[in-house]
C-alpha cells in the first residue's frame, strides 16, 4: 500500500465520521459555555429532523438542494476545479425554471412542464458557468475568483429582472406571477398521505436529484469523459500528454456543474415557492462545497452529507425555538464547524490514522 493510502471504509466512513464528531464535540463546548445541556440539546436536533413526519419532510426538503449543488460541486472537483458559482447558477438556473412555468402553465399539466423546467435550469445554470469556465481554459483567470464575481452578477441580474421586467403587473413585491397548477411540483405528502409528511414543502425533485445522483456516478466512473475528467483533475500535465484536450475538459465539467447546480432551482420554484423571487437560493450554494468534501464527492457520500445538512436546517429551527438562548446564529456557528472540519480541517486525523492502519496492513501482505 502506498503511503497514505487507505482502505475505502477507512478514507470514505471512518475519517469523515472522526471530522463529523469532533465538530459535534466543539459545538457541544460551544452549548456548555452559554448554559445549556448539549445532550438535550442533540436530542432536540435529532428529534425535531427526524422525529416526526413533517419535520423529515423539511430536512429532505433542504437535503434536495443540497444534493444538487453538492453534485455542482464535486463534479469540478474531480476535474480539479473548485466552482464556488453554485449561489450564482442556481440563481439563475430559477429563471430557465419560471420561464417554463410561466409559458407552460395555463396549457398543459405538471409532468409535461416538469421536463422543460429541468431543461431550461441545467441550461441556464450551464450558461452562467460557461465564461467562468473559458477563461480559465483559455486565458488562465482561475475559476474562483470569476465564478464569485458571476455570483454578485447574477444576484444583481436577478433584482434588475424581478424590479424591471418579471414583475407582476401592479404589484409591489419582487416576484413573478404565482404560477398554475401546470407549473406545480406536487408535494409527497399529497403522493404518499401515509408518510405524514405535513405541511412540509418536499416534492417529486426530490427523485430528479436522486436520479441526477445515479447519471453523475455513471458519467464520472462508467464513460470516457468521465475518464478524462478524473484523469485531468489527478494529473493535468500528464492527461494533455495523453490526448486529452484541457480546454474542452475544464468547459465542458464547468457546464455540467452549472447545470447541476441550476437544477437547483427545480425545488425551490416549482416545488416550493410556485413563483420566481429574489434570494430563493439562500446560501444553498456555498453549503454544497461542505457537502462535496464531506461525501468525498462521491453522489452516495453527497446525499448522506445532504441529509445531515438538512438535519441541521430543520433541527437548528426546532432547537433555537425550544431553547431560546440557543439563537439561529448559534446553529449557524455549529454549521460552520461542521464546514470547517469537513474541510479546511479534513486532514486533520488522516496522518495518525495512516499510521496505525499502514504497519497492519504491510505485516499481512508480508504474511500473504
Amino acid at each position: 500500500m502506498n503511503s497514505g493510502q487507505l482502505p475505502r471504509w477507512v478514507d470514505f466512513g471512518l475519517i469523515p465520521f472522526l471530522n463529523l464528531a469532533a465538530a459535534f464535540l466543539v459545538s457541544g463546548l460551544v452549548v456548555v459555555l452559554i448554559g445549556e445541556n448539549p445532550l438535550e440539546a442533540v436530542k432536540i436536533l435529532v428529534w425535531g429532523s427526524l422525529g416526526y413526519g413533517e419535520g423529515i419532510g423539511f430536512t429532505l426538503f433542504y437535503a434536495t438542494n443540497f444534493i444538487f449543488t453538492g453534485l455542482a460541486v464535486a463534479v469540478a472537483f474531480h476535474a480539479g476545479l473548485f466552482n464556488i458559482g453554485g449561489e450564482g447558477q442556481a440563481y439563475i438556473g430559477g429563471l430557465g425554471v419560471a420561464f417554463a412555468c410561466l409559458a407552460l402553465d395555463h396549457y398543459v399539466p405538471w409532468y409535461v412542464t416538469l421536463p422543460f423546467a429541468i431543461l431550461g435550469s441545467a441550461l441556464m445554470g450551464a450558461a452562467w458557468a460557461l465564461i467562468p469556465g473559458w477563461l480559465q481554459a483559455t486565458r488562465g483567470s482561475h475559476v474562483v475568483i470569476t465564478t464569485i464575481m458571476f455570483n454578485f452578477i447574477a444576484s444583481s441580474l436577478m433584482v434588475y429582472l424581478l424590479n424591471n421586467i418579471l414583475k407582476k403587473p401592479g404589484s409591489m413585491q419582487s416576484e413573478t406571477r404565482t404560477f398554475e397548477e401546470g407549473g406545480r411540483l406536487p408535494f409527497l405528502n399529497d403522493i404518499f398521505p401515509s408518510f405524514g409528511f405535513g405541511y412540509a414543502p418536499v416534492n417529486l425533485s426530490l427523485f430528479v436529484a436522486l436520479g441526477a445522483c445515479v447519471l453523475v456516478w455513471l458519467l464520472i466512473w462508467r464513460t470516457k469523459l468521465g475518464f478524462e475528467i478524473r484523469s485531468f483533475g489527478a494529473n493535468a500535465t500528464a492527461a494533455v500528454y495523453a490526448g486529452i484536450s484541457p480546454v474542452k475538459t475544464i468547459v465542458v465539467t464547468m457546464l455540467i456543474s452549472g447545470g447541476l447546480a441550476g437544477m437547483m432551482a427545480i425545488n425551490e420554484i416549482m416545488g416550493s415557492q410556485h413563483r420566481l423571487l429574489i434570494d430563493f437560493v439562500t446560501g444553498y450554494g456555498f453549503v454544497g462545497i461542505a457537502v462535496a468534501l464531506m461525501g468525498r464527492a462521491h453522489p452516495v457520500g453527497i446525499v448522506l452529507a445532504s441529509v445531515l445538512f438538512g438535519m441541521l436546517y430543520q433541527g437548528g429551527a426546532e432547537l433555537s425555538f425550544e431553547m431560546p438562548s440557543i439563537t439561529r446564529d448559534m446553529i449557524i456557528v455549529i454549521q460552520g464547524l461542521v464546514i470547517l472540519f469537513a474541510g479546511a480541517l479534513e486532514h486533520m486525523f488522516r496522518p495518525t490514522i495512516v499510521r496505525l492502519f499502514t504497519p497492519s496492513r504491510a505485516l499481512k501482505a508480508k504474511e500473504a
